[in-house]
This record gives C-alpha cells, structure tokens and sequence, in this order.
C-alpha cells in the first residue's frame, strides 16, 4: 500500500540502509501498545507474513480470517490485514498486558516501526516516521537488528520483488473489465495465501516458484 506523503512532513530527511543506525529503538516499549491499537486496516500483510503466521501458529489462513485477519481491497487488490477488534480497536493479537502475543513471528510492517519504506528506481530505502511512536528518547540501533529478520538480504528482495509485482497488477487492474478483476483477485488471493506453504521448505523459493507461475498465468487473463 502507497501513501501519497511529504517525506519532509513526516520523517528526520534521511533515508537508511540495513547498516545504517537510526533512532529507533523503543527500549521494548515498557508497557506502551499505541501503535498496537486504532490502526483501522492499514497493516496489510505479505506472504511472508501469512508464511510466518500459519507455519508458527500451526493453523490455516482461513482459520485466522475468523478472527484474527481481515480481507480489504488495496489499490484494486484484495489484500489480508491484521484485525483492529473491541472498544479500543486493537490488534487481534494483542493479549491481556498490552503485549503482542505473536511477537517473533510479528508482521514485517510491525517489524520495522516507526520506519517506514519509500520505494522509487525500483528498490527501496527505509526512514524514520517521526509522528507515529509515541515513546520519546528512543535510541539508536543498527537498521538490520531492528528487523530482525532471517536472511536479511533474501527478505528485502522479496518485499521489492512483492511491492513492484503488485504495482503492476494494480496498473493492469484498472484497463481490465469488472469479470478479469475478480478472475486475478480470487486468483491471487489463492495462490499467495490460501494455499499452504510447506514449513520445512525455505519460503523464499516457494515464492519465487508461486510468482512466476502468477505472472504467466495472469498475462494469459489479461
């Protein structure tokens, strides 16, 4: 999902690599949950984040659309989010303590708050949101420790691989007819998250595999 933004109004200016250090450490937080509450369906997930969910939580993607998860439509593509529930809107898998209950195999959006990404020449940088934490005097941390995320290099070419691949659907989306939307949609919707993904079989190969067969499929839809 894009944002139409200053970057100027929202960040320090800067943009980071995984190297870089940036002000982001909330020292675990300490009892805040902000940023785990009122976020509507802006936090919309990935494969990797339904990889991550599904495999770690020994559980089906449609099992956690009954509570958990939701269904929007982003950009013309329909789209799995996290489920903003109760009085307070907050995350599903926020437990009692204001703790995030699945915090190892968190989100990749969860992941890198308050960074942002600002994708443009085909890749994408990091930067810093400086509205969104609440908490003040955050520290610096090295941009790849903040992630933490396997396989750093693998990671951030499959959001770019994802976010460009997206984009272009997006932009095949709107000259397509009302029945060639749906088509891809449910087709999408199947292929990148429905169907399993094998937990003993590295997920960055299963993607590439699913990719490809997408983009060779739906070029015959077009």
């Amino acid at each position: 999902m894009e944002r139409n933004i200053r970057m100027e109004e929202v960040s320090d200016g800067k943009l980071y690599g995984i190297n870089d250090m940036v002000k982001a450490d909330c020292n675990d937080c300490k009892g805040c949950f902000a940023c785990c509450q009122g976020m509507g369906n802006s936090i919309v997930l990935d494969p990797l984040d339904i990889y991550r969910l599904t495999t770690g939580l020994h559980c089906t993607f449609e099992s956690l659309l009954t509570e958990k998860l939701e269904l929007n439509v982003v950009d013309g593509i329909i789209l799995p989010n996290l489920k903003m529930s109760g009085n307070t809107q907050a995350c599903a898998f926020l437990n009692g303590e204001g703790r995030c209950s699945i915090h190892s195999i968190r989100p990749g959006i969860c992941r890198i708050f308050p960074l942002g990404r600002l994708y443009e020449n085909g890749g994408f940088q990091y930067f810093l949101q400086i509205h969104e934490c609440k908490k003040q005097n955050r520290s610096k941390v090295k941009v790849k420790k903040w992630i933490d995320t396997p396989d750093i290099a693998k990671n951030e070419a499959f959001i770019n691989r994802w976010h460009y691949f997206l984009k272009e659907i997006g932009k095949m989306l709107e000259k397509s007819s009302d029945e060639v939307r749906k088509q891809i949609n449910l087709y999408l919707l199947n292929a990148f998250f429905v169907v399993s993904y094998d937990a003993d079989k590295d997920f960055y190969e299963q993607f590439e595999e699913r990719i490809k067969e997408a983009e060779n499929q739906i070029s015959g839809l077009h």
